[in-house]
């Protein structure tokens, strides 16, 4: 069981709560036919990405085996056959399609379907070649985080505000560069060691003072935009203003683990340091106790 669940990556699907931010920062967390709403939104979304990341471990099954740490997912390892791999693909379709056909009954549903296609389209076009186009491949990266929060505006029908999607943009584009920071770091470590070529074909267009330089501008602009949202005319006369210095906090943080030997994932840079993921906690319960008490 434990390598179905590694080969659907649950534990990515930490980042479809991106789904929420709409409804949070709307502050109608606890309306519940909202809720009801999202968290089937979110269902729908997570199985489209459990699906794809199954597309994309058989496309790029020969390369993962060559990378150091790639090399122990349950297809490169060999612990799933590839013909199950694709008996799990056509039910997370069959899951994924009953998804949509739910959010068909929506007002919204148009715009969310629309979302969920071109989010799975891109994402094809990307295991399928964009990947290897330089700044392309980050900017769809970035984009199915976006896309994340588009769904849930879409599935709620509340309207994102400006600073909130820039927030993300910029975030999203920081850590997505952090990750071909490390993955670059990896594969030279692992050329010069066992003399193999780099497991990724767009590293080589990459070099540390491109990706360290812009990681911190889109840092620098990610607390910006943060901290114009919690001045923003609507959140005047709230505190929200000093959750900005947790928030510098968690991005040094992040920043010296990326820095250190972490192989970049968002997600496992967050869930595999305590201390992030306390920090993150604690910013995201004053987050909320500001919006909502």
């Amino acid at each position: 069981m434990k390598n179905y669940l590694r080969l659907l990556r649950i534990h990515h699907w930490i980042k479809n709560f991106l789904i929420f931010l709409p409804l949070i920062f709307n502050g109608s967390l606890f309306d519940v036919p909202l809720f009801v709403k999202t968290v089937c939104g979110f269902f729908a979304f997570s199985l489209t990405a459990s699906l794809l990341y199954i597309i994309n471990d058989i496309a790029d099954i020969d390369k993962d085996r060559n990378h150091p740490v790639k090399c122990k997912r349950p297809l490169a390892a060999g612990k799933i056959s590839m013909k199950t791999a694709y008996c799990i693909a056509v039910l997370l379709s069959a899951a994924a399609a009953c998804g949509c056909f739910y959010l068909i009954t929506l007002p919204q549903a148009l715009a969310a379907n629309m979302i969920l296609i071109g989010y799975f389209l891109m994402n094809i076009a990307y295991s399928h070649g964009l990947k290897d186009v330089p700044i392309l491949d980050i900017v769809i990266l970035v984009g199915g985080f976006v896309l994340r929060v588009l769904f849930g505006s879409a599935v709620t029908g509340i309207e994102i505000s400006n600073w909130l999607y820039l927030t993300v943009f910029a975030s999203c584009t920081y850590a997505a560069l952090g990750k071909r920071r490390n993955e670059l770091r990896i594969a030279r470590l692992t050329a010069q060691d066992v003399d193999s070529p780099m497991t990724r074909n767009v590293l080589q267009f990459y070099n540390f003072a491109f990706l360290d330089k812009n990681m911190y501008v889109c840092l620098g602009l990610a607390i910006t935009f943060y901290a114009m949202w919690s001045v923003d005319a609507k959140n005047a006369g709230t505190p929200l203003v000093w959750t900005v210095p947790l928030l510098i906090i968690l991005g040094m943080k992040y920043s010296l683990n990326v820095e250190n030997d972490s192989d970049g994932d968002p997600v496992e840079v967050i869930l595999g340091d305590k201390v992030l993921l306390a920090l993150a906690v604690l910013f995201a319960g004053i987050l909320a106790g500001t919006l909502y008490l």
